[in-house]
């Protein structure tokens, strides 16, 4: 069986990479067993998520900010870079 701070670990690898299916089964197991982890676990996917939301609407919002720019000078930069091989 898990100790709390093995699960935990566990369940913070998981975001980062697929765990073993040993190790899912452990965690499982421990996340039934244990409301504590089970609420770190909803916590931490909540987070995740938060992050993901709040990144993908600062690159919405970066976009559409007007940086001063005239839409000639926007065009030019495009072309620029659109013709640059690098």
């Amino acid at each position: 069986m898990l100790s709390c701070q093995e699960a935990s670990y566990l369940v913070s690898e998981s975001l980062d990479r697929k765990l073993r299916l040993w190790q899912r089964i452990k965690v499982r197991l421990h996340l039934l067993m244990c409301r504590l982890c089970s609420r770190f676990r909803k916590q931490t996917l909540f987070l995740r998520d938060a992050a993901r939301y709040y990144l993908m609407g600062a690159e919405e919002s970066e976009t559409a900010v007007d940086i001063g720019l005239s839409p000639e000078a926007r065009d030019r930069i495009k072309r620029s870079l659109q013709s640059d091989p690098s």
